[in-house]
């Protein structure tokens, strides 16, 4: 009997070789002719030395990872891939690791386009979105976990994501966490106060002092009006409004009313008067103080600098300093959202809202979660249907879920003279309830904050307000993102933060960063003690809400914010 022939491995790995160049080469064609809606380019060009050196890069890898796979199953680092049913399956695990090659060497062409940094920005983010929705972890078939869950659970976990993903589409959204488990007012949003002055567009909550004297000014906070300001107050233990009061301010804060049909003529105007005004006026006449303190967060504290701008130009000096965090003033750098602006689609929105509307929260809500595919849409997906799971409670998704409505023609003035046409920073050129904007007489101190991995407003962003503001000013760089940078209380001990105390504010963020230093933990004691040494005397605290002709009007934190989306 003649024994069976030994494979030529040589050939074998030509073979290979040859036929990972073919899928190259049907890759490339395919990224080519790939559907990127406004990103799409006819007859793309890529730099040569990058897609050179591209192509022999995924040679190597394949090579490699076919060679490795021979042996033992390929190493997956991805999370998604993390759990030991992709590594034990080892076909699973190579369809794992395949993919992330691929996924790897589609943001390398995307990388690799010749196109000018907006438009390599556009094909960026749309390979990004289709790479991440075509993930092997996303489907039943191609899911080694999700299958292995639905053969020890003899069904149950297919029957469960069923019911999950009818919840879903009944509620709108993909659940992120057990929303039954969390009420604004109960378990959420339980700081004491009481509301006391509202109108149309918002109510005004106080807060019960904390202390026995409290300092003579005031504190107002102007949360953005694109969330619900129990951002602010989500547990007693990591409460920013809470720890203010705590501090010694008499502290009150802006509840938007979550728009309906009746606010879809809204204007930017009206946000800056009858809002952001109006609570400065309310507040001082409460407080019966001249001057006040006030803190703006993302666009409330857009909204805010409006609203000192005007009042400025009307000559009031109503504010006594100013804090922003996370607050976009210069739209010169915006991060990734500068890949949904330009003319055609500001001018659709102008359209679209010409005779008033809303723009749904729903929608604003999605258009933010896949600025992070994978971590606010697609684990979720894979985590509720495919698994059966019901996510674990979490007050700030609760948060994250509880979306607002905004008034149509405010969104599109928004648009066109902030993230398109970067008109708030020049002079005379924006107008807002009546006068010309300009900051260079907003002249009163700046607590400034941004935090080092903020994807909504990066820290460029966020420091070019330095550059914007004649007074004096500090700035301070968080780490972490945009919500947990902001809410990380002192007691935590968690992240750290960067200062410089030279005064010295170069034109670019990286010449400060070069002379900031690091410090462990909470950047909450420092901009405490900064807005100390703002808000006067100590005074005996106020024993009842209000004053004059603002009473009580029902317990914080009011039914506006309970209005649902």
């Amino acid at each position: 009997m003649v024994a069976p022939s030994m494979p030529d491995w040589n050939q074998a790995a030509e073979q290979f070789k040859k036929q990972f160049g073919d899928s190259w080469n049907q890759a490339l064609a395919s990224f080519q002719n790939m559907d990127l809606g406004q990103a799409g380019l006819k007859n793309l060009q890529f730099s040569s030395n990058k897609l050179s050196e591209l192509q022999k890069n995924y040679i190597d890898e394949a090579t490699r990872l076919w060679n490795d796979s021979l042996h033992a199953n390929p190493s997956l680092k991805d999370r998604r891939f993390s759990g030991e049913a992709w590594s034990h399956n080892p076909i699973a695990a190579y369809t794992a690791a395949a993919y992330l090659l691929n996924a790897r060497t589609l943001m390398g062409l995307a990388d690799a386009v010749d196109a000018d940094a907006k438009t390599r920005a556009r094909i960026q983010f749309a390979v990004e979105q289709w790479v991440a929705a075509s993930a092997p972890s996303n489907f039943l078939a191609f899911n080694a976990e999700a299958q292995k869950k639905a053969i020890d659970t003899q069904g149950e976990s297919i029957s469960k994501g069923i019911q999950n993903l009818m919840h879903d589409m009944r509620q709108g959204h993909v659940s992120m966490t057990d929303e039954s488990l969390f009420e604004v007012g109960k378990n959420v949003a339980t700081t004491e106060g009481q509301v006391v002055f509202e109108n149309e567009y918002f109510q005004l909550i106080e807060y019960k002092p904390l202390t026995a004297k409290v300092h003579e000014r005031p504190f107002l906070l102007v949360p953005p009006f694109i969330n619900k300001f129990y951002i602010l107050d989500l547990q007693p233990e990591n409460s920013f409004i809470r720890y203010s009061v705590a501090q010694g301010h008499r502290t009150f804060v802006v509840s938007w009313r979550n728009p309906d049909q009746s606010h879809a003529n809204a204007t930017w105007d009206d946000y800056v008067e009858n809002v952001a005004i109006k609570a400065i006026e309310v507040v001082r006449e409460i407080g019966a103080s001249p001057q006040i303190n006030a803190l703006g967060f993302c666009v409330g504290g857009t909204i805010l600098t409006n609203a000192l701008a005007v009042l400025a130009a009307r000559k009031l000096d109503w504010v006594a300093s100013t804090t922003l965090l996370t607050t976009l003033v210069d739209f010169s750098d915006t991060g990734v959202l500068d890949v949904f602006i330009d003319e055609n689609f500001v001018r659709f929105r102008e359209m679209q809202f010409a005779n008033g509307g809303l723009m749904a929260g729903r929608d604003m809500a999605q258009t933010f979660s896949f600025l992070r595919p994978n971590d606010l849409v697609w684990n979720y997906v894979v985590g509720n249907y495919l698994k059966g799971e019901t996510p674990p409670p979490f007050d700030l998704l609760y948060w994250n879920s509880d979306s607002t409505n905004l008034p149509g023609p405010l969104y599109a003035w928004y648009l066109r003279n902030t993230y398109l046409e970067n008109r708030l920073i020049r002079p005379g050129t924006a107008t807002v309830c009546g006068e010309k904007i300009d900051f260079n007489r907003v002249k009163m101190p700046f607590y400034i904050y941004g935090s080092r991995e903020d994807h909504i407003v990066p820290i460029g962003g966020a420091y070019a307000s330095t550059q914007v503001f004649p007074g004096k000013k500090r700035f301070m760089m968080g780490a972490s993102g945009h919500i947990a940078g902001v809410i990380n209380p002192p007691a935590a001990k968690k992240r750290s933060h960067w200062v410089r105390n030279d005064g010295k504010y170069p034109v670019h963020f990286n010449d400060w960063m070069a002379g900031a230093k690091e410090t462990p933990g909470s950047w909450w004691a420092d901009w405490s003690g900064w807005l100390k040494g703002h808000a006067g005397k100590m005074i005996a605290a106020p024993k009842s809400y209000g004053r004059g002709k603002y009473k009580a009007i029902e317990a914080a934190p009011g039914r506006y914010v309970k209005a649902k989306a």
